[in-house]
């Protein structure tokens, strides 16, 4: 009776992850993650716009950021499931095929970071700077992706009795070996969830209440976001390579802690001032917009169109000149 109880008051599963499209198959997860980018870029162009960037630069950084995002995040992942993909028996062209699943969010930072420093450079806009606006996104951006974990029923954690236990179809990939069908697990993507929402509203606090620049804010983002991990990662059954008897992922959350202290006390000691502006010193959009030549004179003729009397002077003029 209580098993049928907490079973009752438990999390169902959804029972798609894709539908189809005419020919193509769309994942559910996909979309979690595209929506959670254009969330990203939105709440970003409106806090660099604030600072005096110029609006939707942050497009032009994410032609860079996104997509090797995407490859870092599929490299870490390779990385750090070797033994998925190398090996007697392996199919070595799995590595490519990453629709079939497979990227990790610290592969993601390391590949979006290289990104958004080359679209920084090209734009001229601070790297801290773009940092410091990206990162309430960003954490936003990473709670809803999680959302396709539920839909793939993956990536969730121990065994619970607690009546928000999470219900996963039997078979999966992941179940344990010995459990019973029914047993529930803990749904480790709605903590994350839970705790990247706080995360984001917490960075919007104290970035205005301290106002804190110089990539000190995206400091505060890391070391929020690994400490979180470092606890779901604990929890989660899905397979991953262990190195010193902890996940690949908890020596990851843990390195993303310290870098995420070093950055902010670091950059505290070096920039105890404001920045001066979101752009390197000569780089300062000067305001308008990208097509500019209805401000200008430069490529098209802006003078008064001519008068009658002005062009039979100039006729006259030419006669006499021959």
């Amino acid at each position: 009776m209580l098993f049928s109880a907490s079973v009752a008051a438990s999390i169902p599963s959804p029972s798609v992850s894709s539908f189809q499209l005419g020919p193509l198959t769309i994942h559910i997860y996909a979309l979690c993650i595209l929506a959670g980018i254009v969330v990203a870029a939105i709440m970003t162009n409106h806090r660099l716009t604030k600072r005096g960037a110029e609006p939707w630069v942050v497009i032009d950084i994410c032609l860079l950021a996104v997509p090797l995002a995407i490859i870092g995040a599929r490299i870490f992942h390779v990385v750090t499931h070797w033994g998925f993909y190398f090996g007697e028996g392996k199919d070595f062209w799995a590595v490519f095929r990453i629709w079939e699943g497979g990227i990790a969010i610290f592969g993601a930072l390391i590949g979006g970071a290289i990104g958004a420093w080359l679209g920084c450079k090209w734009t001229g806009i601070r790297f801290w700077t773009f940092a410091d606006a990206l990162a309430p996104g960003l954490l936003l951006a990473q709670a809803m992706g999680r959302f396709g974990n539920w839909f793939n029923q993956e990536l969730y954690g121990l065994p619970t009795d607690l009546p928000w236990g999470l219900q996963i179809d039997y078979p999966n990939a992941a179940w344990p070996v010995g459990l019973p069908e029914g047993t529930l697990f803990h749904p480790t993507f709605l903590y994350e969830v839970i705790w990247n929402v706080l995360g984001v509203i917490f960075l919007l606090w104290a970035g205005k209440r301290f106002t804190l620049q110089w990539g000190r804010l995206f400091a505060l983002y890391l070391v929020w976001y690994s400490a979180g991990r470092i606890v779901w990662e604990n929890i989660r059954i899905d397979p991953s390579e262990v190195f010193l008897g902890l996940r690949t992922n908890v020596w990851a959350a843990i390195i993303g802690v310290v870098v995420g202290l070093v950055i902010f006390f670091v950059q505290k000691r070096r920039h105890p001032g404001l920045e001066p502006s979101p752009y390197y010193p000569g780089r300062e959009w000067t305001g308008g917009g990208n097509v500019q030549s209805q401000d200008t004179d430069a490529f098209v003729d802006v003078s008064a169109p001519p008068t009658s009397e002005s062009t039979a002077d100039t006729a006259t003029s030419t006669v006499v000149s021959r």
